[in-house]
């Protein structure tokens, strides 16, 4: 099976949950620098699909195009199509902010506001709508945190700043910032790469009970953190798509040589 027939296999029945993510012929340029080509894949409601590859590959730059990060970056660029829910979130009417609301991201780094509290970071999303009472934001603000699985490690600490808590604390803190807002996809891009494996232990758990609820969509240099929280996993090679499938078949029967070569560590 080639991986544009998984695209098939992936596809949702009518009565199906919403929020897919469908990318089509995605092309990606930093000023004259082509970083995605022809990128297709599907991100599935309900489940993890992972993006794995080498540094360098386009794997950061693909998760921000599916909420329009990308075109914030000087002279970037894209081309083809993202279907949010069936609706290209690249069309001349559709506000990249709303976008970015309902399709949220947690980077990298841990990266919680230095001077605001626990529960102003957790929060400060909602902040920026207005409109919320500060009961209303410490409720809201409560719901996201336990949602991060944070709430029972902070709540005697929620006007301490958010710079206090440990890296994976401050991490969870993030994901919280990214919940209150309610959004219904959440990209990540590696989330745990910064931590320490205890924590990273937790933020798996946590994306194991996220995606319950949520589309989740994880950018990871770890394979073995793929092989044990995604439902898919897509292989991307120099901006393109090798190989896209079920976790378990890329893992132990790819189809293409790269990826059983990237997966067993004799590149990348």
């Amino acid at each position: 099976m080639s991986w544009m027939d998984v695209l098939d296999e992936a596809a949702p029945a009518e009565t199906g949950p919403a929020r897919r993510i469908e990318v089509s012929d995605l092309d990606a340029w930093f000023g004259p620098l082509q970083a995605l080509r022809g990128v297709t894949m599907v991100a599935e409601p309900t489940s993890v699909t992972s993006i794995i590859g080498p540094s360098g590959c386009g794997k950061s730059t693909l998760i921000r195009c599916l909420n329009r990060l990308h075109e914030e970056v000087p002279g970037a660029r894209v081309s083809g199509k993202v279907l949010f829910d069936g609706q290209d979130i690249y069309a001349p009417d559709v506000d990249p902010v709303e976008v970015r609301r309902r399709i949220g991201m947690v980077f990298q780094r841990p990266n919680p506001f230095p001077t605001m509290s626990v529960l102003d970071n957790a929060v400060a999303g909602l902040r920026l709508g207005g409109g919320s009472s500060r009961s209303e934001l410490r409720e809201r603000g409560e719901v996201a945190l336990r949602r991060a699985g944070l709430w029972e490690e902070v709540k005697d600490r929620l006007d301490e700043p958010g710079s206090k808590l440990s890296g994976g604390q401050q991490q969870r803190l993030c994901i919280a910032r990214a919940l209150a807002v309610e959004p219904e996809v959440l990209l990540m891009d590696e989330p745990a790469s910064a931590l320490d494996p205890a924590s990273t232990l937790r933020i798996e758990e946590l994306i194991e009970e996220l995606k319950a609820v949520y589309t989740v969509v994880l950018v990871t240099h770890n394979m073995q953190q793929a092989a044990r929280v995604a439902d898919w996993t897509l292989f991307l090679l120099y901006g393109e798509v090798v190989e896209y499938g079920r976790t378990r078949r890329i893992f132990t029967s790819p189809d293409d040589k790269r990826t059983e070569d990237y997966i067993t560590g004799r590149f990348g």
